[in-house]
């Protein structure tokens, strides 16, 4: 529930306590001595949900162009008309626990902290998620996203859409901009320095096999659902005055891990590494926007003029078939790297059956171990075999029936970095038990 408090300017107290009756809201009145050319201050109490269609009708009165007005919140109301207005408008807006789109919007100015404090915080959350990847520890990850401030510029941007405030919808896109830079950018001068100084002496494999490195290298499908829930969620979260800390932290783990990858990805000098990465922060950023402002739109958010609605309408349909567009692109990657991920292990898991079932009875397959080539379709281009055979005996020297197996499986290759010559080493080893 809230209260809501108006300003009375002079020759507007008796419509508005008329408005007030009709309406069945209990109030109160106090004089107004300042000498600004207000009469009074009207006080009176509304469910959350009844905030936006009383300011509506009070505002059809005229007193947005000479009064203001203030918004708390308020923890108990005890009368009974409040109860009966209760009841009233959770029947009319039964499937609608959405708070004021004056609410709405100071809950967005809210979370876009200052420009000082958001790039101050940016950078340390980068800084520490790029000390937690090289670590491969999850917990000092988690703790980089707690404390990443990205939730505020992404919804700031999406409210500022749909009610058309164009101030708000430019200052959380130039952040998110600004916020994105400023973090690869300090994730990269850091993994430069910690390599430089050789407080993390490992070669660029040892950096890429790290799993918290690793897994963001190659991002699938799946990394696009997290940014799609954690859009929807914010969303969700800041229209109905829920916290929006712990969607923040969700929409930080959607963004802040795989910009710590392409900064450490640059500082080992290997720029294509970090093309997986980048594009799987592109595709979450766009898709946490995408879906934060179909969802505010479709929650009935509109600007506060009705003459202006239909220019919300246009930019809000223009930058929705934008960043539709662009993501679609993007995804492709991902849904590349899905059906790669599909061939390999096709292609991993048919190739060991079958040089199993070719083995020699006093053989066994030790391992078999493949590196692929080729973004985001990979491919196979070097298979080491590893062959067991009994201690005092002779290699089975199987390498002329595995290398042509191995060809006739390795799938063909789709991206324009794979190829088709797949290199095949066949090692051998006496082992006890074969």
């Amino acid at each position: 529930m809230r209260l809501v408090q108006v300003m009375v300017p002079t020759g507007k107290r008796d419509t508005i306590l008329q408005t007030l009756d009709e309406e069945g809201i209990d109030y109160a009145v106090s004089d107004e001595t300042s000498g600004r050319g207000y009469t009074a201050l009207v006080s009176f109490p509304l469910p959350a949900q009844a905030v936006e269609p009383v300011l509506a009708e009070l505002r059809d009165v005229g007193i947005e162009r000479d009064a203001y007005t203030v918004v708390v919140d308020a923890e108990t109301v005890v009368s009974k008309r409040f109860q009966d207005l209760e009841e009233k408008y959770e029947e009319e807006n039964e499937d609608s626990d959405r708070i004021a789109r004056e609410e709405l919007a100071a809950n967005a100015n809210e979370l876009a902290p200052p420009f000082p404090s958001f790039l101050l915080m940016t950078i340390v959350s980068a800084v520490v998620a790029t000390a937690g990847v090289l670590l491969d520890s999850p917990a000092v990850v988690v703790g980089s996203m707690v404390i990443a401030p990205l939730v505020g510029p992404a919804m700031s941007a999406s409210v500022g859409t749909v009610i058309d405030d164009r101030e708000m919808a430019l200052r959380g896109i130039k952040l998110q901009a600004i916020g994105v830079a400023v973090a690869i950018a300090a994730a990269a001068i850091f993994a430069v320095l910690l390599r430089a100084l050789g407080i993390v002496p490992m070669t660029a494999e040892e950096v890429f096999a790290l799993g918290e490195v690793h897994e963001r290298l190659a991002p699938d499908v799946l990394s696009l659902v997290i940014a799609l829930g954690a859009g929807a969620a914010g969303a969700a979260a800041i229209s109905s005055g829920v916290s929006a800390a712990l969607v923040g932290v969700m929409i930080a783990a959607a963004l802040v891990p795989p910009i710590a990858v392409v900064g450490v990805a640059l500082a080992w000098g290997h720029p294509v590494a970090m093309l997986g990465p980048l594009v799987l922060v592109l595709v979450n950023i766009l898709s946490i926007n995408f879906v934060a402002l179909m969802v505010l739109w479709q929650m009935g958010y509109r600007p506060q003029l009705w003459f202006r609605e239909d220019e919300a309408r246009s930019a809000t349909v223009s930058r929705v078939a934008t960043i539709g567009a662009i993501l679609l692109i993007l995804s492709t990657v991902l849904f590349g790297v899905t059906y790669g991920t599909y061939r390999t292990s096709t292609f991993e898991q048919e190739t060991q059956s079958a040089i199993v079932s070719d083995l020699p009875e006093d053989a066994s397959l030790v391992s078999m171990n493949v590196e692929y080539e080729g973004f985001p379709f990979q491919t196979p281009s070097r298979v080491v075999v590893t062959v067991g055979y009994p201690p005092g005996g002779n290699p089975p020297m199987l390498g002329d029936d595995i290398r042509p197996l191995i060809d006739e499986l390795a799938p063909e290759p789709l991206g324009p970095l794979g190829s088709r010559d797949v290199t095949v080493e066949v090692r051998y080893i006496a082992v006890d038990d074969p």
